[in-house]
């Protein structure tokens, strides 16, 4: 699958020219000790993340909080609604916005690639007060851009609720 994007990292954008210009058909790949194509797939971006965390982390669960950050924002920028059908309608959007942007039919953006307490929480008007209350906040200890510090803030007490169930 094709996918169109603007890189503003120069470095980032020149290692990537790099990768281009390595005939073949595969972006990511490079050249071993003698001279061989090599590609890197999906496995091996997997092995590495797993590798480099110690934990059990693959790609898709980056492209999923990727996903959901970017739905929370979009419920954001649409701001409050004045009815359920006018939220679902938001919400319809939005999904389709981040499945534009992933790459992916909107079905399978809303069905694997956003929380569904984000969705959750825009239709219990909640969201706002998350995405508020961290923009407050001037620096985050842990790094986290301020609508991401909201958002793992919101799955945080998702899940809490839930174990309590």
């Amino acid at each position: 699958m094709d996918h169109d994007i603007e890189l503003s990292d120069r470095r980032l954008a020149k290692i990537v020219k790099r990768c281009q210009d390595i005939p073949g058909q595969e972006l990511f790949q490079y050249l071993d000790e003698e001279g061989h194509r090599q590609p890197i797939g999906s496995d091996d971006v997997n092995d590495y993340l797993r590798e480099m965390t110690g934990l059990d982390f693959t790609a898709k669960d980056f492209r999923t909080w990727g996903g959901t950050v970017l739905a929370a924002q979009e419920l954001c920028e649409m701001g409050r609604f004045e009815s359920q059908t006018q939220a679902k309608k938001n919400v319809t959007q939005a999904i389709k916005n981040v499945a534009e942007h992933l790459g992916n039919r909107p079905a399978t953006c809303r069905k694997y690639y956003v929380h569904p307490a984000v969705l959750d929480a825009y239709m219990d008007d909640s969201l706002f007060e998350f995405m508020e209350a961290s923009n407050q906040k001037t620096a985050s200890s842990d790094s986290l851009r301020p609508e991401e510090a909201a958002v793992l803030k919101l799955i945080e007490q998702h899940l809490l609720q839930e174990s309590k169930k």
